[in-house]
């Protein structure tokens, strides 16, 4: 969930540290520093509690000797509470080591011990402080900080990602990374390390992507990257499909308003160059034609928000490859031993690429002998590398930490998926109808977003003191109700709930009082009369204890008008093709609601973009 940034090369650092620090604030954090060797060879550093903008009123009042190499971090918080103290970066060596850590440390209680019987006195609560004080011993013995971090990595169990410099080495900043995210962005004369491409693409677009326990050093005509015990590997070099100004709210309230009015545009280049002569041929999958004949069964795996694109993925691969799909947590999946082979297709989703319970769920399947495709928005992460196979969305940057376009080009690359699969497998029956109904998606999205968007944020703005509020669905509506559901408790920390339909009388509708907010997406009577009916009986049932019923339903459906207190209309669809837009106006609503409670929707509390510990 951290941000990291190193930078070397012959600008003043502490701009370009703070610079990448800023664009790096999406993934969630309490806390912030940079540490910067000066012109002088000294190591200066400074750190802070609370938001970016607490560090740069302090550098502001004193500022750090200036010079061109430094290491920045936020950080959100795991071990030891939100302090300055407990900030990063960290030091050893008397001073003249800085540190900074992504991730989580298994092991480091006995470290740490073994580290204060040799009479080392630690300041903060956090294992981090432990990585700084073995790397610090190990800089004395060495001399060298690439030697000394060989030395250290494989004593370190969990999670981590590191970066160090010593003002001994001045112009050199070295990392390393294990189960968390860290790339090399190449620039002139100068070069960049982050934990996300956002870190640098101010100033490069080139970058590579580090593998699995892997050091690499940089200096600012110079990239070195080793395996753990030194041996040279090859970095895969790739460009970043996007510019700085991608990442930039341009005008917008928020960065959620822009992800979400960017649906029809992230939707359609999800879909570009996947559609030859009327099929959907994925580019990326050349080749894999034995494997999809092969499958008998698809897991997906993930989590949030990308579970419920893969319950949407489920009804989609089900009815047009005809094979059987499960839907697991990626934090339950490996913990429960799931009987899983050679026959069986794990497919990850995780918008950043290095969600850890889902990278950690990828590497125990493959383990088994499952083969593994990913669905990933984020070029040079961890999981499409660790995946036989990618099917990258192309959402471009999402900063906002509730997903919205990412969710959206989720759904599209699973409903892609699904008909490539059917297009192999000889089983999609009406393919033809139903690609010509996926292109067409972007500019449906568009008029919902057009049409619907000042009646839903009106109705938000008139329920901001509500308290609770529940979302019903079926079939293809129930995951979307769990999405409208998680939106708006993310960013307006109310209560919400998502339920298939048919559960109400099971138990929810004891939640039912009058004037009880009820979402309700009614699917298209055009596809199945018998399920539409189905949901118009449960309208009926809230509607005669009270509750106040919110309709999301295609034009022309006359029959929830005598139950609904409101309607809003989404264009007509194919049945799975819905999802993708009767979710806007939830996400829609949870973001006006939010912003009239006057809350910041971009960075609700407690939450982080890219979840990197288990």
């Amino acid at each position: 969930m951290c941000g990291i940034v190193g930078y070397v090369g012959p600008r003043p650092s502490q701009d370009i540290l703070l610079a990448g620090l800023a664009r790096l604030e999406y993934r969630g954090y309490d806390s912030a520093g940079i540490a910067v060797i000066d012109q002088d060879g000294h190591l200066g550093m400074r750190k802070k509690a609370g938001k970016l903008a607490v560090l740069r009123d302090s550098l502001a009042d004193a500022a750090l000797a200036d010079g061109m190499t430094g290491i920045g971090h936020t950080r959100w918080a795991t071990h030891g509470g939100p302090t300055d103290v407990n900030a990063h970066p960290h030091l050893a060596d008397e001073g003249r080591l800085a540190l900074i850590h992504n991730g989580i440390i298994e092991n480091f209680a006995p470290l740490r011990d073994e580290l204060t019987a040799e009479g080392v006195t630690f300041v903060s609560e956090t294992d981090s402080e432990v990585a700084a004080a073995l790397l610090g011993r190990e800089y004395r013995r060495t001399g060298d900080l690439q030697h000394a971090f060989r030395n250290i990595v494989n004593r370190l169990e969990g999670a981590f990602t590191l970066l160090a410099m010593h003002q001994d080495q001045p112009g050199l900043v070295v990392g390393a990374r294990r189960n968390s995210p860290l790339v090399i962005g190449l620039g002139e004369g100068e070069n960049f390390l982050g934990s996300d491409v956002a870190a640098f693409v101010e100033h490069t677009r080139n970058a590579l992507a580090i593998g699995q326990d892997q050091i690499v050093a940089i200096t600012p005509s110079e990239v070195t990257v080793t395996d753990f015990d030194g041996t040279p590997v090859e970095a895969q070099p790739f460009e970043v499909s996007w510019d700085a100004a991608a990442a930039e709210k341009g005008g917008w309230s928020s960065f959620m308003a822009k992800e979400v009015a960017e649906q029809p545009e992230a939707v359609a280049n999800t879909i570009r160059g996947r559609v030859q002569d009327g099929q959907v041929v994925i580019p990326e999958l050349d080749g894999l034609d034995e494997l999809f004949t092969g499958i008998n069964r698809v897991i997906i795996t993930a989590c949030g928000t990308a579970s419920y694109a893969a319950l949407v993925g489920k009804y989609a691969i089900e009815q047009w490859a005809r094979v059987p799909v499960d839907v697991e947590l990626a934090h339950e999946f490996r913990y429960r031993d799931p009987v899983i082979g050679d026959d069986t297709l794990v497919v990850s989703i995780s918008q950043s690429g290095e969600t850890m319970d889902t990278l950690m769920a990828v590497k125990y399947a493959r383990e088994r002998g499952a083969r593994t495709l990913s669905i990933c928005n984020t070029q040079g992460a961890t999981i499409p590398r660790e995946s036989d196979a990618v099917v990258y969305t192309h959402a471009g940057p999402e900063v906002a930490v509730a997903s919205t376009k990412a969710f959206s080009a989720q759904i599209t690359a699973l409903l892609l998926l699904g008909l490539h699969m059917g297009r192999v497998r000889g089983t999609a029956v009406d393919a033809a109808a139903d690609v010509a109904e996926l292109q067409s998606l972007p500019e449906k999205v568009a008029q919902v977003l057009a049409e619907e968007n000042e009646h839903v944020s009106q109705l938000a703005g008139w329920m901001a003191d509500t308290r609770s509020v529940l979302f019903l669905g079926r079939h293809v509506g129930y995951p979307i109700a769990l999405e409208g559901a998680l939106k708006l408790k993310e960013i307006s920390y109310i209560h919400a709930e998502g339920f298939a339909a048919g559960e109400l009388k099971h138990g929810p509708i004891a939640l039912i009082e009058p004037g009880q907010p009820v979402f309700v997406l009614v699917p298209s009577p055009r596809h199945s009369a018998l399920v539409h009916s189905k949901v118009v009986s449960n309208i009926q049932e809230i509607r005669a204890r009270g509750a106040r019923v919110i309709v999301v339903a295609e034009e022309g459906d006359a029959a929830v008008l005598p139950y609904a207190d409101e309607v809003i209309r989404i264009p007509l669809a194919g049945a799975l093709f819905e999802p993708l837009l009767a979710v806007v106006p939830l996400q829609i609503f949870a973001m006006a609601l939010a912003t009239a409670k006057g809350l910041d929707v971009d960075q609700p509390r407690n939450l982080a973009k890219s979840v990197t510990v288990e």
